[in-house]
């Protein structure tokens, strides 16, 4: 098959944390079961850009990745992406969209539809009720109206990463036809043979109100000899308010804020870690969850994490609102970590490898185009 992904920022900006991970190892998975995958993106790297080159195609691991300059950055409106969408859109047979709100998704649905190409939209976590009231109501609430709305409506197909995002998606009150769950992937790989650090609890990814970290600062507090590693980028420029409430909870000299951290670095650090906690009010699949499991570290993770009830059948780790409880559980426990470390570990290899998931995705996809 040919297939296009549109998706509004792609690698190399990796700031945007795991769903840019997620479409390239699908689309990496897609190529290597022989479908001829594109990507047409923009050049956006938060407040700067990619460098990478500007309208022709660049192969990454045998995907034809083509950026483009986006001309309004909040929205990644591309005048070029627009014409690439117009003039190319009919020599595929199907069309994958990620992400909602922004104007690449509701672009790339227009073109499909009057080329009569069916086309695939991936949410990715963004429509939670929640987090829609909490930040930019009601613009987010005009856009839904004005454009999701009719994009969804128009979808062959909506897909979801976990049964979690399934149901947020059908609270938020707009068509979802022909749901369907294929949740993330990841490359396996071993466990370095790195040593444990004792009493060690790790938060890795963004820093971001919606992952609420404070909520393991306070635990902190009821942890004692217990550290708290926060690894992460901050966009949004939170660290500071979360270094003022560690210092008042009188915890400081036990959090260390180690910021962002490269990829070779991170599967040691997950290693190292005693327990990897998220506590996150809506995670529509927790990759770091799953990146922490393959490393045989348990987990604790909140109800709103996608891979909570993966977590909490396999034996992995602990799905709680009582972050400190659940912690002090674990840390007390040697053996039940260990336990838990190698169910993770299985869970992984079992499900969650993209030689598994794309075979997945390409049976919808096969199914979904069969009916063009």
């Amino acid at each position: 098959m040919r297939i296009l992904h549109v998706v509004p920022t792609y690698l190399p900006a990796t700031r945007y944390g795991g769903p840019i991970y997620a479409v390239h190892g699908l689309c990496r998975a897609l190529v290597a079961r022989g479908h001829e995958v594109s990507v047409f993106t923009t050049n956006v790297d938060g407040s700067s850009e990619s460098p990478v080159p500007i309208d022709r195609d660049v192969l990454l691991d045998g995907v034809r990745v083509r950026y483009f300059r986006s001309e309004v950055r909040r929205l990644y409106f591309s005048r070029g992406l627009k014409r690439a969408l117009r003039a190319e859109m009919a020599s595929f047979d199907l069309v994958h969209l990620h992400s909602v709100f922004l104007w690449p998704t509701q672009a790339a649905a227009r073109a499909a539809a009057a080329a009569g190409v069916p086309y695939v939209v991936s949410p990715r976590g963004m429509l939670v009720p929640e987090l829609i009231r909490e930040r930019s109501r009601w613009t987010k609430t005009a856009w839904l109206g004005l454009f999701e709305r009719r994009t969804f409506a128009q979808a062959a197909a909506i897909h979801l990463t976990s049964q979690r995002e399934a149901d947020d998606a059908q609270r938020v009150g707009i068509p979802i036809p022909h749901p369907f769950i294929v949740p993330n992937g990841i490359d396996v790989v071993p466990r370095p043979d790195v040593p444990r650090a004792e009493r060690t609890v790790l938060y890795f990814g963004r820093i971001s109100w919606k992952k609420r970290i404070d909520l393991l600062i306070d635990a902190l507090a009821q942890l004692p000899g217990a550290r708290l590693v926060i690894a992460g980028n901050d966009d949004e420029g939170l660290t500071p308010q979360l270094q003022e409430r560690a210092q008042k909870s009188g915890v400081s000299d036990r959090v260390t804020f180690a910021g962002a951290i490269e990829s070779s670095a991170k599967w040691e650090l997950l290693a190292r870690a005693t327990v990897v906690a998220m506590p996150s009010i809506s995670e529509n699949f927790g990759n770091v969850v799953l990146e922490a499991m393959m490393m045989e570290t348990p987990v604790v993770v909140a109800e709103g994490v996608g891979l909570a009830a993966d977590v909490r059948n396999a034996g992995a780790g602990i799905v709680t609102a009582d972050f400190a409880a659940s912690i002090r559980t674990l840390l007390a426990d040697d053996s039940l970590r260990a336990q838990m470390g190698r169910n993770g570990r299985t869970l992984v290899e079992s499900q969650f490898t993209w030689q598994a998931v794309a075979a997945r995705m390409e049976e919808a996809y096969c199914s979904i185009a069969s009916h063009r």
